[in-house]
C-alpha cells in the first residue's frame, strides 16, 4: 500500500520559513529543523507522522497559531504550485483562528485531503465570536 503524504504547520527553531521542506526520517528532522520552541506541536506531530510511516511536508512558522503571514504564504504556495504528490492531509496543530482555518479549506479541497486540528482548537475556533 502505499504512503499517505501529510503537510503540517508548525514551529521549530531553525530552517527556512514558509518552505515545503520534505522530510522521510527522524534524523533529517532533527538536523533541518532542531528542537521545537515552547508550547509548539508541530514537531511532536511530524514525530508521530514519521513514526506511523507517513510521508512528511513541513512548512515552517515563526509562531504556531500566531504567524498568520506565516501561514498564508505556505497556503497560496500550495495553491499556486501544487505538490506532486496526491496530500492525505494538511495539519495545523495550534491554530484555532478563523481566519486561518477558513483559508486552508480550498486548499483542502483542491487536494482532497482532510483538515487535521487539535481538539482545543476546534474549540477556540467553534467560540471565537
Amino acid at each position: 500500500m502505499p504512503k499517505s503524504t501529510i503537510v503540517l504547520f508548525g514551529a521549530a527553531e531553525k530552517g527556512k520559513l514558509c518552505t515545503p521542506l520534505s522530510v522521510t526520517s527522524l534524523e533529517q528532522l532533527l538536523d533541518s529543523l532542531g528542537h521545537p520552541p515552547e508550547h509548539s506541536e508541530g514537531l511532536a506531530c511530524a514525530i508521530q507522522i514519521l513514526l506511523y510511516q507517513h510521508n512528511l511536508i513541513y512548512f515552517r512558522v515563526e509562531e504556531e497559531g500566531f504567524s498568520t503571514d506565516d501561514y498564508i504564504r505556505g497556503l497560496q504556495l500550495l495553491k499556486q504550485q501544487p505538490l506532486q504528490t496526491s496530500i492525505t492531509a494538511i495539519g495545523m496543530p495550534g491554530v484555532g483562528e478563523r481566519e486561518l482555518l477558513h483559508a486552508a479549506t480550498p486548499i483542502c479541497h483542491f487536494y482532497h485531503s482532510i483538515l487535521l486540528i487539535s481538539e482545543k482548537d476546534l474549540y477556540d475556533y467553534l467560540t471565537a465570536k
